[in-house]
């Protein structure tokens, strides 16, 4: 046996392949690790060549405590640690000195020491995103200025950083061009004003819900090269701010106002009167939409987007929008009071051009609105339309006669019928489908999507209760490319759906909570063929048992979220599953098979847990031991009291408590 080893290893014929070429079929493989792990386990030779041929390191939490496995590839150029919670100093100070990108929002543990380790041993970072790093300081923002190649920086939510720290990073970081600081609590006006001083390079600037000022503008004015502004949830900012100004931003394309509370359309008239390259204006949940306003904003020549999301509407102006002379190509008036039939036709009738239209909750449109929308905006690529409860069954019939190009299409709480879906079918490019609560489809309209929709991606079938395994199966059938699907509470379906479902190899998400006729059977081709699976929701599936987790365990490598609330999964299942080094969130709520020893043991098996959701009775049955052990790991535990409650009907859906749970 020995001897035949020997003899193949010398005859192996890939040893006469060259370098280069088999670099070129690591370039073909899939990203899955599982393919890359089996070609290094090859030979020796293919172990060292998918070392040095790696650019791209993903690693799992526990392999962060080994120091090994960074030195294993030499020439990782992006690291993302978004799957462990927990990143020692010792880790980061071996970090390849070619690495460029970095991701650490997930992370915790790590401290400035780390960080000004991982700055000085790789110089040539060009992006590093530190967002949810609460714990870091001023210094550690200082550290980043040995970075000169510095270019993209995420500190959201690094509320220990201030002006001082900003101050720092402006002077030593002078070609940044991408920096978000939302909710950077601790920066003012100082620190944003040294930005606009030092950072002339800035392309990309994220300030929201900052404490800014007027005093701050001037300043950011001098950033000429600034095409992207989010200034989103700044309270601070009023019609008096941009009334001072004198100038624009001459090279702005895209600029987010929303959640202003202070300013109106005199204050827009101020800020966009010099704006001219201005292309995406977002104005969500700000001032009332009426002529004046429509008037400010046909200054505006090149505007393309418009963001209207939750402001109160005038027919008047949405009349005066109509008017312009501009044709925008994406509109939002999701959520907004005052859309009405005749203030929505009259936009649509003149915006022909539009390619994205979201009229979420606007629940005054009648079939006249969606008539204009269809027959004016053929070539509508998004149209999302949930809500719409006094549009007839019959309007969504013209959707598939006149908007063939539709990608995405959300009915969503509609009366949508057989034959309206026997018309969207039509929208042959359809990716983004979404059909929850739609109390009047059946499986014939959905065999008809299942047969000419063959790009879909994501299904969306919640509590549309009169789906069967038919239409599930001609929908697997015919769309095998689907990585999205939400069959949550149609109680109809079967472990065969499941197993049609299982065909779907790119499957990624799969909600089927509430469907109680699923059992254990049907994850097994769930877990066996759909490698790709990262969410995972059967809460209330109550004859999914142990048995069921371990195909899960063994097959499901990828995944990251699973909810097995309500289901007969005991302390036995749990342990299979704290073998998925990728499982970051887990729910278990009212599960009587588990105990505290048991429970106890799966939590500490599980070493990348992030959060977890549990019955607030095993808070104090959990020895505190084990929950202080899983917190400084940087899993947050949420805690829920509320007990079991029955069903409602489906269309009171919104308001049950299990559902928010």
């Amino acid at each position: 046996m020995k001897n035949q080893k020997q003899e193949f290893e010398i005859n192996n014929p890939f040893e006469s392949l060259s370098e280069e070429i088999i670099f070129s079929i690591l370039d073909c493989l899939k990203p899955n690790p599982i393919d890359r792990k089996s070609f290094s386990l090859v030979s020796k030779s293919f172990y060292s060549i998918e070392s040095r041929h790696r650019r791209t390191l993903k690693p799992y939490p526990r392999t962060t405590t080994d120091p090994q496995l960074l030195n294993r590839y030499p020439f990782i150029t992006h690291l993302d640690l978004t799957l462990c919670p927990r990143i020692p100093d010792g880790f980061l100070s071996v970090t390849s000195k070619d690495l460029k990108f970095i991701d650490l929002s997930r992370s915790r543990v790590f401290s400035q020491v780390g960080l000004m380790t991982l700055v000085k041993n790789c110089v040539n970072l060009v992006e590093i995103d530190l967002s949810n790093a609460v714990h870091l300081t001023d210094s550690a923002v200082a550290a980043l200025t040995v970075c000169p190649s510095l270019e993209r920086l995420s500190l959201v939510r690094c509320k220990g950083v201030t002006d001082i720290g900003i101050g720092c990073l402006a002077v030593g970081c002078v070609k940044l061009r991408v920096l978000n600081l939302k909710w950077c609590l601790g920066v003012a006006d100082l620190g944003v004003a040294l930005i606009g001083v030092k950072c002339k390079l800035i392309r990309s600037l994220d300030l929201s819900h900052l404490l800014i000022t007027k005093k701050c503008m001037p300043s950011l004015l001098k950033l000429q090269y600034l095409e992207e502004l989010v200034l989103e949830g700044c309270c601070g900012i009023n019609d008096e701010t941009f009334g001072s100004l004198k100038q624009g931003w001459a090279s702005l394309k895209s600029l987010n106002m929303s959640h202003w509370e202070n300013v109106t359309h005199v204050g827009v008239s101020s800020l966009t009167s010099s704006t001219g390259c201005l292309q995406n204006l977002n104005l969500a949940y700000g001032p009332r939409v009426t002529p004046a306003l429509s008037e400010t904003l046909q200054k505006l020549s090149n505007l393309q987007s418009l963001r209207l999301d939750g402001c109160h509407v005038t027919c008047s102006g949405l009349k005066g929008i109509g008017n312009w002379c501009v044709s925008l190509k994406e509109l939002s008036l999701c959520k907004c009071m005052g859309v009405t039939d005749d203030g929505l036709s009259s936009i649509v009738t003149k915006h022909t051009e539009l390619k994205k239209l979201d009229i979420t909750c606007c629940r005054k449109i009648t079939h006249a609105a969606i008539s204009h929308i269809t027959k004016s905006c053929g070539g509508l690529v998004s149209l999302k339309m949930e809500s719409c409860t006094l549009v007839s069954s019959e309007a969504f019939v013209l959707i598939g006669q006149y908007c063939h190009f539709l990608q995405e299409l959300d009915l969503t709480d509609n009366d949508v019928d057989d034959e309206g879906l026997k018309s969207v079918s039509r929208c042959t490019e359809l990716s983004v489908l979404k059909l929850g609560i739609c109390l009047n489809i059946t499986d014939e309209g959905l065999i008809f999507i299942g047969s000419r929709c063959h790009k879909l991606l994501e299904l969306d079938l919640y509590r549309s209760i009169g789906i069967t395994d038919k239409g599930i199966s001609a929908v697997a059938c015919g769309c095998t490319g689907l990585e999205m699907i939400n069959i949550s509470y149609c109680e109809s379906v079967t472990d065969s759906s499941l197993i049609s479902l299982s065909n779907c190899c790119n499957l990624n998400t799969l909600e089927s909570r509430g469907c109680p006729l699923i059992t254990s059977l049907g994850l097994k081709p769930i877990a066996f063929r759909c490698k790709q699976l990262t969410k995972l929701d059967i809460k209330k599936c109550l004859n999914v048992n142990d048995s069921g987790m371990i195909p899960i365990a063994h097959f499901s490598q990828n995944l990251r979220q699973i909810n097995l609330s309500y289901s007969s999964v005991t302390d036995v299942g749990l342990l299979y599953l704290a073998g998925l080094g990728c499982l970051q969130s887990l729910t278990i709520l009212h599960m009587d098979g588990l105990t505290p020893s048991g429970l106890a043991a799966a939590l500490l098996g599980c070493g990348g847990l992030t959060k977890v959701k549990l019955q607030s009775s095993f808070r104090t049955l959990l020895p505190r031991s084990v929950l202080e052990n899983l917190e400084a790991r940087g899993c947050v535990f949420q805690w829920r009291g509320k007990v079991f409650q029955a069903e409602l009907d489906p269309k009171c859906w919104k308001l049950q408590a299990e559902d928010i749970e």
